[in-house]
């Protein structure tokens, strides 16, 4: 084969670090004095990251071994196989905390969401490559790439599981705007959840900011049918805000986004998670309490602390200091799979790993702003270090593609 000749150890030795960081909080959040308070089938979760963790290393290597044609060739009947599993989790898949997002296959559970992530970008990539001119003119390559998107997005939702649902809808303006969209443009499609994000704060800030992203998109766009679309979004936006709120959301979701804003008016309740979670960070200082020596940990203060609160584990066992060697490493990641993007020739390979960095980027945003009470919490796990055979096996799936499609650039170059 035609290769580049170097396989990315950086972004290997980076993602057996992160792996290796989640496997300690985890053994930490499911073992030691804080067994005793688990169920059973939780104090293996441990064991089953490990098992996990091993066939990752299987797929990382084996996919390294496939031509990187094969990804874009074959995206579309991905695409479409990830589409019939969404359906058919729908029909008789497994309900797990209210969400219907698990798929049984004998002895096999998995979330065909977290596949579905990786067949859209492949999907929206292959078609943009073969239609790269996106313009404020000609915007049907536009609307078409949003339906590929939009698709699995409603499949989720009706899933009952509002936090995947938000990846996809993240990846419609970084894919499009990463292909060609104009500034204007890209910035009418962030501005709903900028609106939607500040209406949760208070409905005056969110009008506020309707009309400065308005103001904006006039002076860089400078089109009067855009202008008006988006100043009457941003009126419906914050509208339709208060009315979900408190008309349309079920009280445990509204309780979130109360908890959100003031935790202290129900913190036996509502906002519980986010007072615990803040104590567990701020109680680590600077150097951390030690391994399994987080009280908020190993007294189980800390809900669902292997999943969504795992940041919160090592932040009061590490500190400051190890939750910033997270930070920092996932800050390498991110950079790295940027920069390999910008290097290569091919524009499918690049909206690829334009797509997969959002998504680990959008995760790791989520995850920590929702574990310091920035964000409500929505219950997005941390890539790579969350328990979850599911999130793993595919958030490796999608840096083993990342460094196939770099290790091979010489091979996808010369493919249109």
């Amino acid at each position: 084969m035609n290769r580049s000749g170097k396989l990315d150890w950086s972004l290997t030795v980076l993602w057996v670090s992160l792996v290796t960081v989640g496997l300690i909080a985890i053994y930490s959040a499911t073992q030691g004095p804080v067994a005793e308070f688990l169920p059973s089938y939780i104090q293996i979760n441990f064991y089953k990251q490990l098992v996990a963790f091993a066939i990752g290393i299987c797929v990382f290597a084996s996919i390294q071994f496939i031509s990187p044609r094969a990804f874009k060739e074959g995206s579309y009947l991905f695409y479409g196989i990830c589409l019939f599993l969404m359906i058919l989790t729908l029909l008789i898949g497994r309900e797990v905390n209210g969400a219907k997002s698990w798929l049984v296959l004998g002895p096999v559970n998995f979330q065909a969401s977290e596949l579905m992530k990786v067949a859209t970008i492949l999907a929206t990539a292959n078609y943009l490559t073969s239609q790269r001119n996106i313009s404020a003119e000609n915007l049907r390559h536009a609307l078409i790439t949003i339906v590929l998107l939009l698709v699995p997005t409603i499949l989720v939702l009706l899933q009952n599981d509002t936090g995947t649902a938000l990846i996809f809808l993240s990846l419609i303006p970084v894919i499009l705007f990463w292909s060609g969209l104009p500034y204007g443009i890209s910035l009418f499609i962030i501005s709903p959840a900028v609106i939607g994000y500040l209406c949760i704060i208070g409905w005056y800030w969110g009008l506020l900011a309707a009309v400065i992203l308005t103001l904006l998109i006039f002076f860089i766009q400078r089109r009067t049918w855009l202008t008006f679309t988006s100043f009457v979004c941003g009126i419906l936006i914050v509208i339709g805000v208060q009315v979900a709120l408190y008309q349309v959301l079920q009280p445990y979701q509204r309780g979130r986004i109360e908890a959100f804003t003031n935790p202290e008016f129900d913190p036996q309740g509502a906002g519980w998670n986010v007072i615990q979670a803040k104590t567990a960070i701020g109680s680590g200082g600077i150097f951390g309490k030690g391994f399994m020596e987080g009280t908020q940990t190993q007294l189980r203060f800390l809900p669902e602390q292997w999943t969504d609160f795992i940041f919160c584990v090592i932040a009061e066992e590490f500190g400051f200091l190890g939750a910033s060697l997270v930070l920092l490493l996932f800050m390498g990641l991110l950079l790295r799979i940027l920069k390999n993007a910008q290097n290569h020739q091919h524009p499918f390979a690049q909206i690829v790993m334009i797509g997969i960095a959002w998504i680990y980027f959008i995760h790791l945003f989520i995850n920590i702003g929702s574990a310091s009470g920035l964000l409500p919490v929505i219950g997005l796990p941390l890539p790579f270090i969350s328990y979850g055979g599911s999130a793993l096996l595919t958030n490796t799936l999608m840096l083993a593609i990342c460094v196939n499609l770099d290790f091979h650039k010489r091979q996808l170059s010369i493919y249109r």
